[in-house]
């Protein structure tokens, strides 16, 4: 009697053992996939194209750095070079000067000039000092020549016009500056020729009589009391050796002094003529038409 075997299709669907899992016969369904043995080993995937490789990155990253260190070095290295130089070989003075070599040609008539230590010039700042100063002197010493005078020629006894205590100490002048006119200017000038004659403003003692009082040049003081007052005239820019009277020689009014001249600070012929009462400048034009007469 043969046996029955009941198929799987045949077999009763089994009820599930629990509420949450339910159990399914899977039934197995033809495959195209080859089956593969398990005791075959399982192939290699092949790599992907695409995909780069580990081992070529280092090689590629160590050769950009040599190429960076590589420009560093040429960098610092290619301006050295242009900048040193090969020494020159030593030459001697005939084989430097014979490629710039210069000849001259001398005239026959020429002839060797004897030097004179006379037109040698200064050198230093004391030699030009004395220069200058010898210089000054003799033009100084020319002034004093072209502007002095004889006094055998001069007329010693001319007094000023005049009987008053105060007297006019030029004749015929035409008035120039006066007190505090162009700056400080403390007298009125007198404006006349060289070589006419000054006369004391007044009786007094001769205080200053010299060839050179500052930019007065040759100038003479005298100091009078006038009126119970200190009063001291000065008579500047006369003439080189026309002074008459010496310093402690008492004066009369209106004798005769020196003569008109431009020497000191002066740039033509006049007296300049100052007066000082107790000490204090006062306007000599205004005291000379108050009290000269």
């Amino acid at each position: 009697m043969a046996e029955n075997t009941p198929s799987v299709g045949d077999a009763p669907e089994q009820e599930p053992t629990g509420m949450t899992r339910r159990s399914r016969a899977r039934v197995a369904r033809p495959s195209s996939r080859p089956v593969t043995p398990r005791n075959t080993a399982v192939a290699t995937r092949p790599p992907r194209a695409d995909r780069p490789k580990r081992g070529v990155a280092k090689p590629v990253r160590s050769v950009a750095i040599l190429s960076i260190v590589a420009g560093l070095v040429a960098t610092v290295a290619i301006p050295a070079y242009a900048a040193w130089q090969p020494t020159a070989e030593a030459k001697t003075l005939q084989q430097a000067s014979a490629g710039d070599a210069q000849s001259m040609v001398v005239a026959s008539e020429a002839s060797a000039a004897q030097l004179d230590r006379s037109s040698y010039s200064a050198t230093t700042s004391e030699e030009i000092a004395k220069k200058k100063a010898a210089e000054a002197a003799a033009e100084r010493a020319r002034q004093r020549a072209a502007q002095s005078v004889s006094l055998s020629s001069v007329d010693l006894s001319m007094v000023s016009p005049g009987s008053g205590e105060v007297r006019w100490p030029v004749v015929g002048f035409k008035k120039g500056r006066g007190l505090g006119d162009s700056g400080y200017h403390q007298g009125v000038d007198l404006l006349l020729a060289c070589g006419q004659p000054v006369y004391a403003a007044a009786a007094g003692v001769v205080r200053v009589s010299q060839e050179s009082f500052g930019g007065y040049g040759v100038a003479i003081t005298i100091d009078h009391v006038i009126n119970g007052q200190r009063v001291s005239t000065l008579y500047g820019h006369m003439t080189y050796g026309s002074r008459v009277v010496q310093s402690g020689e008492t004066v009369a009014a209106g004798q005769l002094i020196g003569l008109i001249g431009s020497t000191g600070s002066s740039t033509a012929c006049h007296t300049h003529f100052e007066v000082r009462i107790n000490g204090s400048v006062v306007d000599p034009w205004a005291w000379l038409e108050q009290n000269a007469g």
